[in-house]
């Protein structure tokens, strides 16, 4: 937990909405973005597979935030390793493109998070 806590809240910025941790748990919150940390093996467990490193093969979870600047320098600041270095990126969503900054990383436990900013909206090129 106390790993998991440096990275979600003294580095990326979440606060501590509650916690339990005299159950291992605490509920984390970043402008409307909300992360329940739990340690495996304490209170309930929902485990439907065996658990091995890395967590969370094969997902990731898209944390959409203002700026992308004070998490990327905090990031750097802790000598925490990005997955992706930052990149614009524009989408098809239908008759427009919606843009987004993003960058990748890994939680402690692997989990791969996409922190993105949102950049607008453009026509999309005709198919």
């Amino acid at each position: 937990m106390k790993r998991s806590l440096r990275f979600w809240h003294d580095i990326c910025g979440f606060s501590v909405a509650f916690d339990r941790l005299f159950e291992g748990f605490v509920y984390l919150d970043l402008g409307g973005a909300q992360v329940m940390l739990e340690e495996r093996g304490r209170n309930r467990n929902w485990i439907t597979a065996p658990l091995e490193p890395p967590l969370g093969r094969g997902v990731n979870f898209e944390i959409v935030v203002p700026a992308l600047a004070p998490i990327l320098q905090s990031l750097v600041s802790a000598e925490w390793p990005l997955y992706m270095d930052p990149e614009e990126k524009w989408y098809r969503t239908g008759p427009v493109e919606t843009g987004m900054h993003q960058f990748l990383v890994q939680d402690p436990d692997g989990y791969l998070l996409r922190f993105a900013a949102r950049l607008g909206r453009r026509p999309a090129p005709p198919l």
